[in-house]
């Protein structure tokens, strides 16, 4: 397990940076994985995250939100983002991987999911942040929309050696 890039504009000290996601925490706690780019490990990335939550004492309708938003995230980042849609490690082609940093600050959480799949930021924005909602007859496009729709914040980056993207995502207050 290996670090994800740091957080773009976000202090892991005591207390949080001002911007968009809060002034002022005190604490925080923070899940960091770097894995293969593949289905498996999103399979294995989500269920450290669930227990990892749950330990946080985060409520069940807020893990399965978690869930489904981390689920996307990384589905992207493996068919998308370097991955070239690798099952497992036997198809995964020239080691990509992909990193998700998990982050608790006061009442709220930032989950940021980092590829190695180049990408322009500003087609992702796009895609996360569409005017219309998606047809509903095409098969394809809806997880990015979901996403935007089931938290508060949504950034696109490049990841600092700009190999890959990073989406970061935040729900302000999980108590409302």
């Amino acid at each position: 397990m290996s670090e994800v890039d740091a957080p773009h504009g976000f202090d892991e000290g005591a207390a949080a940076a001002p911007g968009p996601y809060g002034r002022g925490f005190t604490t925080a706690r923070d899940l960091r994985l770097r894995l293969p780019s593949t289905h498996d490990a999103v399979r294995l990335a989500r269920s450290m995250l669930r227990h990892f939550a749950r330990l946080q004492g985060l409520h069940d309708r807020e893990v399965e939100r978690l869930m489904l938003v981390s689920s996307e995230l990384l589905a992207n980042a493996v068919d998308h983002g370097g991955g070239g849609a690798a099952l497992d490690d036997s198809q995964l082609l020239h080691g990509a991987s992909m990193g998700l940093h998990l982050l608790f600050i006061g009442h709220g959480w930032r989950l940021e999911v980092s590829d190695q799949g180049g990408g322009d930021p500003e087609a992702m924005r796009r895609r996360l942040l569409p005017k219309d909602a998606p047809d509903e007859l095409d098969e394809r496009g809806r997880g990015m929309f979901l996403i935007a729709e089931l938290v508060d914040h949504v950034e696109v980056h490049r990841t600092s050696d700009n190999r890959g993207l990073v989406v970061s995502v935040a729900r302000d207050d999980v108590r409302k």
